[in-house]
Parts: C-alpha cells; sequence; structure tokens
C-alpha cells in the first residue's frame, strides 16, 4: 500500500513554513526550544492551518474530507460579480504581499508589498480592507472573497490581533495597518464579505500560485 502524502506546518521553528518531507520539517524544528509544528493530510487544510495558530490545531484530528455531492450543491457556485483577495508570506513573518483581482477574469485590481517582515494574516486584513475601500471608491454593489477566517474576524472587531512587534523592518507595513484600522473605524460600507469555498471550487482567484 502507497504511504500517504503528509504536509507539515512549522509555526515556530528555525524556518517557519509549510514542508512536503518529514525530514526538512525536522530540520526547521530540532534544538528549537517551543517549537511548533503539526502534519496535514492535504495541502489546503496545511495552508489554512499556516495562516492561523498553533493553539487552534494543536490535538485535533486532521482527515482529509471530500465534499459529497449535496454540500456540493448546498454550495453551489462562485458569485463571479465580485473581487478575490488573498496574500502570500515566505516565512511566517517573513516576506509578504497581497492583492485583489477581478474573479471572473483574474484580472488584477490593486497589489501592496512585497513587504520585508509581515504575516500571511495581516496580509488577508490588508487585503480585505483595501477590497472594502477600493469598492467603496468604485461604488460598487460587488461581494468581496477571501478564503481567511481569521482575517474576517478581525475586520469583524475592525482590529489586527497580530503578534508581530512594531520595528524598523516593518514600519512601512504597521503604519498601513494603522491606516486599514482608522478606516474601518470611520467608514460605512455595504460590501457583503464571502468565505471562498476552496474545497468546492479551487483555489481562490486572487491566490499567488506558490505551491
Amino acid at each position: 500500500m502507497a504511504k500517504k502524502e503528509k504536509f507539515y506546518v512549522v509555526w515556530e521553528g528555525h524556518r517557519p513554513g509549510i514542508y512536503l518531507k518529514w525530514d526538512d520539517c525536522k530540520a526547521a524544528i530540532q534544538g528549537y526550544s517551543g517549537s511548533k509544528y503539526k502534519s496535514f493530510l492535504s495541502f489546503d487544510e496545511a495552508k489554512e492551518a499556516y495562516k492561523g495558530v498553533y493553539e487552534d490545531y494543536k490535538g485535533t484530528a486532521t482527515k482529509k474530507k471530500s465534499l459529497s455531492q449535496k454540500e456540493l450543491d448546498d454550495i453551489g457556485e462562485p458569485d463571479l460579480y465580485s473581487i478575490a483577495v488573498d496574500a502570500a508570506s515566505s516565512g511566517n513573518p517573513g516576506k509578504m504581499e497581497y492583492q485583489g483581482v477581478d474573479t471572473q477574469t483574474g484580472k488584477r485590481l490593486f497589489h501592496q508589498g512585497p513587504f520585508p517582515e509581515g504575516t500571511n494574516n495581516i496580509g488577508e486584513f490588508l487585503a480585505l480592507v483595501h477590497g472594502l475601500a477600493y469598492l467603496k471608491q468604485q461604488k460598487s454593489d460587488r461581494i468581496l472573497y477571501t478564503d481567511s477566517k481569521i482575517a474576517m474576524g478581525w475586520i469583524k472587531k475592525k482590529i489586527c490581533k497580530t503578534s508581530l512587534t512594531r520595528n524598523a523592518r516593518n514600519k512601512k507595513m504597521f503604519d498601513l495597518i494603522d491606516r486599514a484600522i482608522h478606516w474601518l473605524k470611520t467608514n460605512e460600507y455595504t460590501t457583503t464579505i464571502v468565505k471562498w469555498e476552496t474545497k468546492a471550487w479551487g483555489e481562490i482567484p486572487a491566490d499567488f500560485g506558490r505551491k
């Protein structure tokens, strides 16, 4: 019987990231005090987990689940009258950028970065705020897709709940975070933010394609 493929998420270690081989994961955590890592059975699960925090996945089962036809029917098709946003981070923290695209055509509508020191969650948050501001400026009634539940929660609370410490390298990014939070607190918007159903629709159109 063929060995099942695994994907290893390292939240805290010498080199945080997603690894395809245990030996690479081991090298990233070995000798690191307080390392945080876990294996997953699909890349989508690993990618979603890497956007979050270790504590949310510690001790949980990570079985890959295929959607039934009924679940696919219930989810339906994505609304193409929309824009989609996503972020990418090489490391956590690491070089980060984000973008927004037209869901139907894939045309890039905005892009920021790369910032030398950021996280994927911060990028997802900034992308959503940028998307909200963009749609309001355009007086558009399109919806806004994201694949990050964490960023959606931050938007709802009008916060950026990052544990990253502000320093000289990430000052430009934190200035943008301050502007984003100020925008949320001083603007009203009618845009609906919707979770992109990756398991049903594949990668979000704004994905940077770094597999």
